[in-house]
């Protein structure tokens, strides 16, 4: 949306020229620095390290949806964001993290067995919005939400990162829902036609959808044939990657729907034109954990 309102704003000369641009400008340079802390993190602090910075991430991330869920005085986020971090102390110790052996990682599985197939349910209320928020658009349902979505991901994340290529898998994910985005962006704004999802992010489109998935394409043939994967690792491959991507589309979908019902653009405010963490993260908190179900009940592609 910035995007495409900065460039039409540069094109035709109008006074706010320079605002958009500054804006633009704001948004790359943000851009560029999370990455680098990002890829800096992933292969510089080593699985515990990252672990424990990631638990930082879903924390802030707590914070920023406990007013997604509709808690405003500063007791209520506080107690919202222990509850949370109780949850994911409870979780590690489950995953026995950090740990001087291994981690356990079929308690990772299952914690993620478990809490995966939610996002069945959370389709069932994005197609449904608006109606379907009398399901979910109490307080304490969408502090549920918040549960779900945050805690396996964190999961998730310390199960790939413990890996022998740990890093290289996060960093697949990272790349498979930024190419499925830019793909989505260019495809649905040239093609965009019907509507994803129009109650809930009206510039969404099914042209766009097809777009992010075909994007991936390119990867898939790159990892196959650099692999030299046998029949059935394609198809893993290629079915890991399209629910990788689907489910990360979900994600967004999903906190935006929860935005829309809770009356604001944005999470947050941390991170300079982009908004809250939340909102950078959106996509991984439901491609991550579902990219890490398959890996491990598969025993991976690679």
């Amino acid at each position: 949306m910035s995007i495409i309102a900065g460039n039409d704003v540069l094109a035709s000369g109008k006074p706010g020229q320079r605002v958009v641009d500054d804006m633009l400008r704001q948004r790359i340079i943000t851009g560029i620095a999370i990455a680098v802390v990002f890829f800096v993190a992933l292969f510089l602090l080593g699985p515990t390290g990252f672990s424990l910075a990631i638990a930082c991430l879903v924390g802030f991330g707590a914070w920023e949806w406990s007013n997604l869920s509709g808690f405003s005085s500063l007791l209520q986020r506080v107690s919202y964001l222990c509850i949370v971090l109780i949850v994911l102390l409870l979780s590690a110790t489950l995953i026995d993290f950090p740990s001087v052996a291994a981690l356990d990682f079929n308690a990772g599985q299952a914690i993620l067995a478990y809490t995966v197939p939610w996002w069945a349910i959370a389709l069932l209320w994005v197609q449904g919005y608006p109606s379907s928020a009398i399901l979910w658009g109490s307080r304490w349902m969408r502090a549920i939400m918040g549960l779900l979505v945050l805690v396996p991901t964190w999961v998730a994340a310390v199960m790939l990162i413990h890996l022998e290529q740990g890093p290289w898998l996060v960093s697949l994910v990272v790349v498979l829902v930024a190419t499925a985005d830019i793909g989505a962006y260019f495809s649905g704004r040239r093609f965009g036609r019907r509507y994803l999802s129009p109650h809930v992010s009206p510039k969404k489109t099914w042209e766009g959808l097809f777009g992010g998935v075909l994007a991936n394409l390119p990867i898939v043939i790159a990892l196959g044939f650099g692999f030299g994967l046998d029949l059935r690792h394609w198809l893993l491959l290629g079915f890991t990657v399209l629910a990788t991507v689907l489910s990360s589309v979900l994600g967004d979908l999903l906190e935006s729907m929860v935005k829309r019902h809770r009356g604001i653009k944005d999470s947050g405010n941390i991170l300079p034109g982009h908004g809250g963490l939340l909102d950078r993260i959106d996509s991984l908190t439901a491609a991550l954990p579902v990219f890490a179900l398959i890996t491990a009940s598969s025993n991976g592609w690679f």
